[in-house]
This record gives C-alpha cells, structure tokens and sequence, in this order.
C-alpha cells in the first residue's frame, strides 16, 4: 500500500491563554495543502511517500530515504506509531514500513504529524474491515502522537481549539487558489516561539472563516506567533512583506514557523513571486502548489 502524505497551513493561529498544565490553547484553522501533487494540473511534488506492507514474521521493519531524518529510531513518530498501533490492535503478523522523506522539516506544516497520522491510517487498513477502528478512535491514537497529529486522519478543514486537538469541521474552500511557500534557511524552536507569547482573546472567531472573503482577512486573521518570531528573525517577515507585494491576497506564517505562505488567485503572479526566492544561501525551499 502506497500514501501519498501531504502538508497543512495555519490559517490564522490565536494563543488564547495558558493553562495549569504549561500549554496553550489556542484557536485555528488547519487547511490540507499537496493534496493534487502529480497531477497535471499541479506537477510539482509536494508530499511524503510512504509504503506499507504486510510481513510473514512478527517484526516491524522501517526505511527511511529522501530527506534525512535526523533522530533516532525510537523517538521517530513513524516508528512511534507504528508501535502504538500494533500494540492497540493486537497484531500478531509484521509489517515493513518504508518512508521516502520530502516535506520540509521545521516548517510549522505539520511533515512529521502526518506521517505518524498516515501511518495509523494505513496500518488500518491492513486490518480485516471488520476489526477497523473508525476516525475517532484513530484520532484519539493519533493525539498520544502529538497535538497536530488527529487533524491528519481527518484531512480536510478543522478548526482547531483546546492545544489543537479539538476539531470542528469549517466549511472553507479555497479551490482555485494558488499556494506559494518559502521555507528558510531559519529553525525555531518551540521554546523561541512561546518565548514571548502574550495570550489574548483573538479579534476573529475562526470558525467563521468561511463567512468571510479572502480579500479582507489580511490584518485580520492574524498568526499570534508573528508577534514573538519576526523581531528574533526579520527575514520572516520580509519574506511575507514580498509575497504581498507581489500580488498575494493573504500571507501568513504557518504555525510557529519558519514557513511563510501566500495565497494567489492567478497562477501567473504566483509563479513570479515565488521566482524571487531562488537564493539557496538563504532559502531552503520555494513550491508552488495548487489548493
């Protein structure tokens, strides 16, 4: 069996107030992105492959190739997952699991989460249909994985509030859009990114996205994290100030970094802009992706 994994955006991100236990809620809006990688429409790849297959021995075999994975096998979340996975349904037959790595590391898209979330799903549907766990069940595996990792197994607009893992279908569709990325030669640490967070009450419920035009949110729909991230790394910031200029009709960095995006509703300017971006000095990554 043959996934292909993709990415997600923050559209919006709201620190609402911490909690007694350290975290943070929050409020956003997770939107699926990669999801038409190798069609003829949208060429470009822009996901992880990941392969699963069934062994005659008990054991569980991991791959990894593309983008190296720079952590040991017992804190990988493929790895992770897969072990929860088997230990919760019981299996007694092996698996190998092969994992071809493309989606940027650090770039608050959500790769790694994915990944795990995939790898619940697939290792799913291996099982006899009858003995399938539904979504929720799933969800609630995928959650032991990590706070962004249950928007996965769902795949499709959420709103997401408590630490991310209380999800509301939206009703947002941007089809017909065009999606420019730009990952940075910039890591930020979670620890940096909450660093001078101040919660506060978000100026816009979310979960009213939908209501609202695309042409009104910038300003508006507002990434908390911004606030604390562009003054330790201006470069974030300049790069969302040039995909504005450039036509983009919203721009915002996705979760807590260090990805920024912009959203263009004609492929042309798109292309342009994301053309800017070719220093690999600075610029780990640039895509252009259909939404």
């Amino acid at each position: 069996m043959i996934e292909f994994v993709n990415a997600k955006i923050n559209i919006g991100l709201q620190i609402v107030s911490k909690r007694e236990d350290g975290y943070h809620n929050l409020q956003t809006i997770f939107y699926p992105v990669g999801l038409h990688t190798g069609t003829p429409a949208n060429p470009e790849s822009f996901c992880d492959i990941l392969e699963v297959s069934q062994l005659d021995n008990p054991e569980l075999k991991f791959k990894f190739t593309g983008r190296e994975v720079k952590c040991a096998e017992a804190d990988n979340l493929v790895c992770k997952a897969a072990k929860l996975f088997t230990e919760r349904a019981g299996r007694n037959s092996g698996v190998s699991i092969r994992l071809d790595k493309h989606l940027p590391d650090g770039a608050g898209m959500g790769g790694g989460s994915a990944d795990a979330s995939f790898t619940l799903k697939a290792l799913n549907q291996l099982l006899p249909s009858a003995s399938r766990f539904d979504d929720s069940v799933l969800a609630e595996m995928a959650l032991k994985l990590g706070a962004d990792c249950p928007f996965f197994i769902y795949n499709r607009p959420m709103c997401g509030t408590g630490i991310g893992e209380i999800l509301h279908p939206v009703d947002l569709d941007l089809s017909g859009l065009w999606l420019v990325v730009i990952k940075p030669k910039v890591y930020v640490s979670t620890k940096e990114a909450f660093s001078q967070i101040r919660p506060k009450r978000g100026n816009i419920d979310l979960q009213t996205l939908s209501r609202s035009n695309i042409y009104e949110w910038q300003g508006i729909v507002k990434n908390d994290f911004e606030e604390s991230i562009f003054p330790l790394h201006p470069e974030l910031a300049e790069i969302k100030d040039t995909l504005l200029e450039g036509g983009a009709v919203y721009a915002s960095m996705s979760g807590s970094g260090s990805s920024i995006y912009g959203i263009f509703d004609d492929k042309k300017g798109a292309e342009i802009v994301r053309g800017k971006f070719d220093d690999p000095t600075t610029i780990e990554g640039s895509y252009l992706l259909k939404l």
